[in-house]
């Protein structure tokens, strides 16, 4: 899974996703680039919401990752 922050997303925006992420065991990437953040979730994310992760301030865009095989 992939999450695309708001060009205006400040920090702690992307900290309270973090954290939310890793207090629910998932690992992560972030990515930082000069116009967007993109924080990569690692891990089995298909009973992770996307729904959930949307309603975070700074959200613009959660992409789903399919599944080789």
């Amino acid at each position: 899974m992939l999450i695309v922050m708001r060009k205006g997303a400040d920090s702690e925006a992307q900290e309270k996703i973090k954290a939310y992420l890793i207090d629910k065991g998932y690992d992560i990437h972030q990515s930082t680039g000069a116009n967007r953040v993109i924080i990569g979730v690692i891990g089995d994310t298909d009973n992770l919401p996307e729904a959930d992760i949307e309603a975070f301030p700074g959200v613009l865009q959660v992409v789903r990752i399919a599944k080789e095989g």
